[in-house]
């Protein structure tokens, strides 16, 4: 072994020789010297360059520039060896901002790299003046300016104080479509959250140029072509430019629309042994002769997906595939069901969640860690997470896992807030003045429960409310909460009695389809009654008369009939019904219903296509006062009217008819006479253009103060239809719209008390002795109710078609929702009262 190492050396020695002798002479390592910073920063230069060839240098010679960690730097060669040359700077003091309003300095602190007691870099601090440049532009300031100073200080450092002009706001002056014939840009803009700037531009930032904003209004543009039947539909490009002769940036979008198509046939092909495809068809969201509808399709590989899943085919995924015939419009849908590749899920990892809770992220997904992989239900999953209003944004992204049938998902979330305190105030023809305090958390404690506690005080009414949900009530796909309130409202004008109710109310919401619910509640509630008596509101004078007021009574309560008369008497001056009367005191009601809703609207919060229908019913008898049968229900269809907007009418575009049918039925049980309070009381809220209780039964005891004493009806129908528009000339952002309406409507069936024997008794001690009102010699109320006038004639309790037509002006205003409505009743009953105008705004209470 050592007779080996020594020839091998030798020969070595060798071959040197040999090659220095014919000039051969053998390249040293370069070594990378570093000079003008210390011995213990040199090492840290050294590690960026990985070698000594020109690429390596010139590489490693850039990262270091671009680090900021020293002045400057640059490199010469010498007998071999790379010589990086490096200032080392000078210290920073401190870094200061002048003249930034519109983003604070903690967030432009955030922005650069520049920091005190580091070494200045000039490239680094015009780098940091770009990047505050972009942070305004990003923020709709384009036109800002920013240069950066350096202040030598005596001890050998400096400041570095950047100076930015702000400039004036540059947002978007205008959208600009191009090649859209069937839409038109007004209709395609009512749907982008992007705005142009306009005379309202300073209280709001949607006119600003947010790339991920116009991306994300493109896509929704895109589906609401493929929704129509424009399956060729693309963007061909959207270029936004600041023109700085406007002062803003003009985006402008082309388009290629394509032909409309209609379904020419919908199959479902099974490759999956044990799965019909013939049983599957129900799932199906289109049909032959249908416009071609992108969204539908989407819904349709989604439900087919999980059911196959749940079938036992976890791998399987619905693929949709389109036959498109240009010659006849129509395209051919077919779902091919495939067993995908097996492959599971490792890992899921959440990143960015620093309020909301990890496991209120996971539980929106149907597939956890170890199950299999299936696209689709991880796109739901997405969907339902940008859905609950926690986050900004949400994106899912995969990457391999550590076997090649193994992957991990990657959910990355940028939060924003979900808590509001909000103080607002509005005005209706109904409760008067009204203000609202309110504080509320649809993500409370990061824990995916909503809280709601709000104050009311009003003119006419106050009240407070306390609601909390639980969205996975026992860790299932079902909600769980309850209601807390104590209301009070107020006698006036249409209502001769007033009201405090003290209630609970908990319920569950079980999801059975995406599109159909069913929620099981229990309430029980207190309803108390009261009537004013004083010479304000002498609404009881005639069973207790005011003295001195009451016309009969003098101060000692002796009565005195000689000057009464059918036109002189106690009710003359406003006198509450025999059935409000009957309803005075406190009354318990406890009753076990349930509400069945279905909706399928494109837009929860703005709907312009699809139907809402709620069915709900209660069951009051399970203890307390009352005992019946509540029965109520309400329908609504929405319908884009885009069909008047072909060939660019544009002051056609934009508009929304809306249909409504409610009813509502109360059916006493056990003999049970149901009270005033619990009888449908209706007016505007069933037929515009009449008063609060304005239409229905009323009693006609009293003909001079008929309109406050509205008794209710057991039974109520109404059908509305609506046209809402935008109103020409004016931005849509502001958020003013008309709307042109037509209501009909009936609330009839009186089925309570007609006579009061307490009532005849008190009528006795005022020499009252007949049952009917106006008889002499005192000319009070009597103890019969009277739901037809005294003489004959139309009965308010009959069923009676109301009929009214108007105009409205609704505003989305920074306050919150405001709607005038001016109505013209054309078809009304002879004792109903008529208010034309309605006016409400600020907050729904």
């Amino acid at each position: 072994m050592r007779s080996t190492r020594l020839f091998c050396r030798n020969a070595a020695l060798a071959v040197a020789a040999f090659l220095a002798l014919a000039g051969f002479v053998c390249p040293a390592a370069a070594d990378i010297v570093v000079e003008g910073v210390p011995p213990a920063q040199a090492q840290a230069v050294r590690d960026y360059f990985p070698g000594a060839s020109e690429e390596e240098v010139q590489a490693g010679l850039e990262a270091l520039r671009a680090s900021g960690r020293f002045g400057d730097a640059y490199v010469t060669r010498s007998g071999g060896n790379v010589i990086v040359h490096v200032a080392a700077g000078t210290v920073i003091n401190r870094i200061a901002f002048e003249g930034n309003s519109k983003i604070k300095t903690e967030n432009l602190e955030k922005i650069v790299r520049l920091a005190a007691h580091k070494s200045f870099n000039a490239r680094v601090a015009d780098e940091d003046s770009a990047h505050i440049t972009e942070a305004y532009r990003v923020n709709g300031r384009a036109a800002a300016r920013v240069s950066y100073r350096v202040v030598p200080l005596p001890n050998g450092t400096i400041d570095v104080v950047f100076k930015i002009d702000e400039g004036d706001k540059t947002g978007i002056k205008e959208i600009r479509f191009v090649g859209n014939t069937v839409f038109s840009s007004s209709r395609l803009k009512s749907m982008m959250e992007t705005t142009e700037m306009n005379f309202y531009s300073f209280l709001k930032t949607s006119d600003v140029y947010d790339p991920e904003r116009v991306a994300g209004d493109l896509e929704l543009i895109r589906r609401f072509y493929l929704k129509n039947g424009y399956a060729d539909f693309h963007i061909v490009s959207s270029d936004a430019r600041y023109e700085p002769e406007l002062g803003g940036y003009v985006l402008e979008v082309v388009i290629e629309e394509g032909p409309q198509y209609r379904v020419s046939s919908v199959d479902i092909e099974s490759h999956l042994p044990d799965i019909d495809a013939g049983a599957l068809r129900p799932l199906l969201r289109l049909a032959p002769g249908d416009v071609y509808n992108g969204v539908a399709v989407e819904q349709t590989v989604d439900a087919l997906t999980r059911e196959i899943a749940h079938k036992g085919y976890a791998f399987t995924q619905a693929r949709p595939r389109g036959q498109r015939n240009p010659a006849d419009r129509t395209v051919a849908v077919n779902f091919v069901l495939d067993e995908g590749p097996r492959v599971f899920i490792e890992r899921i990892n959440i990143r960015g969640n620093a309020k909301t809770r990890e496991y209120v992220i996971r539980r929106e997904f149907e597939v956890g860690e170890g199950d299999p992989y299936n696209r689709v239900l991880i796109d739901r999953a997405e969907r339902h997470l940008n859905g609950l209003g926690y986050f900004k944004k949400v994106k899912i992204t995969n990457e391999p896992g550590s076997a090649p049938d193994r992957v991990v998902i990657n959910v990355d979330v940028e939060e924003q807030s979900t808590g509001s305190f909000n103080v607002s105030g509005g005005y209706s023809t109904t409760q008067g003045f009204i203000g609202e305090v309110s504080v509320s958390d649809s993500n409370f404690m990061g824990r995916g429960e909503a809280v709601r506690l709000s104050l009311e005080e009003g003119q006419r009414a106050r009240g407070v409310t306390f609601s909390f949900t639980e969205p996975y009530f026992l860790d299932q796909r079902m909600s769980g909460g309850f209601d807390v309130y104590a209301r009070k409202s107020d006698a006036w004008t249409y209502s001769y009695y007033s009201q405090t109710s003290y209630g609970a109310t908990l319920r569950l919401g079980l999801p059975i389809t995406e599109e159909i619910t069913f929620q099981p509640h229990y309430s029980i509630y207190e309803t108390q009654i009261s009537i004013p008596n004083d010479s304000q509101k002498p609404y009881n004078d005639c069973q207790q008369p005011i003295p001195g007021y009451t016309p009969g009574f003098g101060y000692w309560l002796a009565p005195n009939t000689s000057n009464l008369s059918v036109f002189y008497n106690c009710m003359t001056n406003g006198e509450a019904s025999l059935a409000i009367k009957d309803s005075v005191g406190a009354r318990l009601t406890s009753a076990l219903g349930y509400t069945l809703g279905f909706s399928n609207l494109d837009n929860p919060r703005n709907p312009r296509n699809g139907s809402t229908v709620t069915f709900t019913q209660d069951v009051a008898g399970l203890g307390g006062f009352s005992r019946f049968v509540r029965t109520s229900g309400e329908a609504r269809y929405y319908h884009d009217l885009d069909f008047l907007n072909y060939g660019g009418w544009n002051f056609l575009s934009d508009m929304v008819g809306i249909g409504r049918v409610q009813a509502g039925n109360l059916t006493p049980l056990f003999g049970y006479q149901p009270r005033v309070f619990d009888n449908f009381n209706l007016g505007s809220n069933l037929v515009r253009g009449f008063a609060p209780g304005g239409i229905g039964p009323r009693d006609l005891s009293n003909w001079t103060s008929y309109q406050g004493n509205a008794l209710g009806g057991t039974n109520y129908f109404g059908v509305t239809t609506e046209v809402q528009f935008p109103i020409w000339g004016l931005p849509k952002d502001i958020g003013l719209r008309g709307a042109v309406f037509n209501d009909v409507g009936s609330l009839w069936d009186f089925r309570g008390k007609t006579y009061y024997p307490k009532a005849y008794a008190a009528g006795l001690a005022f020499g009252q002795t007949n049952c009917l009102p106006y008889t002499a010699p005192t000319y009070g109320q009597g103890a019969c109710l009277l739901t037809h006038p005294l003489g004959g004639g139309a009965d308010t309790s009959a069923f009676q078609i109301r009929d009214s037509v108007g105009v409205s002006l609704l505003w989305q205003s920074p306050l919150g929702p405001i709607r005038f409505d001016y109505s013209f009743p054309i078809v009304k009953g002879p004792y109903d009262v008529t208010k034309r105008f309605n006016f409400s705004g600020g907050t729904t209470f």
